[in-house]
């Protein structure tokens, strides 16, 4: 047992061309008497964390390799396909959401180094400094030990040090799932959830904004009601029609594909009739721009547009419709394509007096109804007659001023993203205030979620200067099939081969990420 020293209140830092760092001091004969104090316990909880990492570091490596291999046969590996899905939703570029990664990373961080100091400490050996660098453009952080006491401890002792700080990321994981399970009864006093999501935000870009405000609540999405912001994304990513199997109708200068949606409505022939006189044939076919084209949609679940074949303008015209969208969205639906009528034929057919036209969009756009409420606007609040303390747990908005809905036309991958939602709303109207706090937490536990695992994940990896390497050594000393030349080869060969393997998929990760955002 190495005995703890006096403490030195001070730091040093070095500065070269590619690293500089900060050593600290202060905390030695701190950690070192928290971790020897309860030694007994600390043993056998990082027991339990040597276990989970070696498997970790077998799995990890595995999955790695196989996707390389898949990347290398099939065009795309399923860690690179996978990651870009999960971070690039969730990223922006406000200033906000920097702070937050920067905030979450520097815990994660400080949480793994913790997690070796305390190891070491129960060990009986204490930290030497904690420092603090950026290495060319990477921060990070190190506890630095005496490697000659180490290299002195039993095999397993080695391991429980080596593995802390991996075991100490998926604990703070777990820590963080288990916040985000219980914020619902948490913020229940002063916020409700389960009955819609409330605007945050929309980005200006967007042509949603022109629809939807701060502190508006989305509903539902083609009739079905969301609850969380994956019900959100989820809905507008399915909503993405594919370019299958359409038709193009010419006019001038303006093009229509038709789309296999699916998603009509009943309109009454009076309005057929008199949208035929909105045609305007003057050297070219097209609606007006408040107005959208229909065309008649039968039900085996295909839609006939008129073709480019040459035919005279009136007889391209015969089978599509000018209507008013706002208009057409209040009649009765009709057709398979809409959520949970994909086998249901009664939905497919009209009145007599009807007929069941579907919109005539551009190939890879999509077209989806949004029914959102305004409980907080000012005129919502005056109309109830409780503008003082108004309660906002209302769940039939109806058909009031207070709410409505609109047709979103266009591609939805882009736009699904460009709304920050949140499921948790207030109770009462003069909470606004403080509105933004449930989507500040829950962010704050996804980003220390994602940024936590990821550094687990990567110290799981045997490449250099990374935990992986130094667990891997250790634990080959228990295997008795290879003597020690043999296990510095087989060292050496992973070590390269892991760090190879790792640069190029964070490169491939890295590519997806830029096409994506360009």
């Amino acid at each position: 047992t190495l005995p703890s020293g006096p403490s030195v209140n001070r730091t040093e830092s070095s500065v070269s061309c590619w690293y500089c760092d900060c050593k600290i001091y202060v905390f030695n004969d701190m950690i070192f008497n928290l971790g020897w104090k309860h030694a007994r316990y600390t043993r056998a909880w990082f027991s339990l964390g040597v276990y989970f990492s070696l498997v970790a570091l077998v799995g990890i490596s595995l999955l790695l390799l196989w996707d390389s291999i898949g990347a290398l046969y099939f065009r795309r590996g399923s860690i690179s396909a996978w990651l870009p899905n999960i971070l690039a939703p969730s990223f922006s570029g406000s200033i906000m959401d920097t702070s937050i990664i920067i905030a979450s990373t520097i815990l994660s961080i400080a949480f793994h180094e913790f997690g070796h100091a305390i190891a070491a400490a129960s060990e009986g050996v204490q930290m030497e400094y904690v420092a603090i660098f950026m290495a060319v453009l990477f921060p990070g952080a190190l506890v630095a030990l005496n490697y000659d006491l180490l290299e002195n401890l039993p095999l397993f002792s080695m391991l429980r040090i080596y593995c802390a700080g991996i075991w100490h990321n998926v604990i703070f994981c777990a820590a963080c799932v288990l916040m985000a399970l219980l914020l619902p009864l948490v913020l229940c006093p002063l916020y409700v959830s389960g009955d819609g999501l409330i605007v945050m935000g929309v980005s200006q870009s967007s042509s949603l904004s022109r629809s939807l405000s701060v502190h508006d609540v989305i509903l539902s999405v083609d009739g079905l009601n969301i609850r969380r912001t994956d019900d959100w994304m989820k809905m507008l990513a399915q909503g993405t029609v594919e370019k299958t199997s359409s038709h193009e109708f010419l006019g001038g200068s303006q093009s229509y594909g038709a789309t296999n949606s699916g998603k009509g409505y009943c309109v009454p022939n009076s309005w057929m009739d008199a949208s035929k006189n909105l045609w305007q044939i003057n050297d070219k076919l097209s609606c007006p721009d408040e107005l959208i084209v229909f065309g008649k949609f039968s039900c085996n679940g295909s839609a006939y547009f008129p073709g480019t074949d040459k035919v005279s303008d009136k007889k391209q015209t015969e089978d599509l419709y000018c209507l008013i969208a706002k208009d057409v969205v209040k009649l009765k639906k009709c057709g398979n394509g809409w959520r949970g009528t994909e086998d249901d034929d009664s939905n497919c057919t009209c009145l007599e007096e009807e007929c069941c036209l579907v919109p005539v969009l551009t190939p890879g756009f999509s077209w989806i109804e949004i029914s959102y409420a305004r409980p907080y606007s000012l005129e919502c609040l005056q109309k109830e007659g409780n503008l003082s303390s108004s309660h906002a747990t209302n769940d039939n908005f109806g058909p009031s001023p207070c709410g409505g809905t609109f047709v979103y036309v266009g591609d939805l991958s882009s736009t699904a993203s460009s709304v920050k939602l949140s499921p948790y709303r207030p109770r009462w109207a003069f909470f606004l205030l403080i509105a933004d706090v449930p989507y500040i937490l829950e962010n704050c536990l996804s980003c220390l979620l994602h940024v936590s695992a990821a550094l687990a994940a990567v110290n799981c990896l045997p490449v250099y200067f990374l935990d992986g390497d130094a667990i891997l050594e250790t634990a080959l000393r228990y295997v008795a099939w290879f003597n020690r030349r043999q296990q510095r080869v087989i060292i050496k060969v992973c070590r390269f081969l892991w760090t190879v393997l790792s640069i190029i998929m964070f490169s491939r990760f890295l590519y997806s990420m830029t096409v994506y955002y360009g």
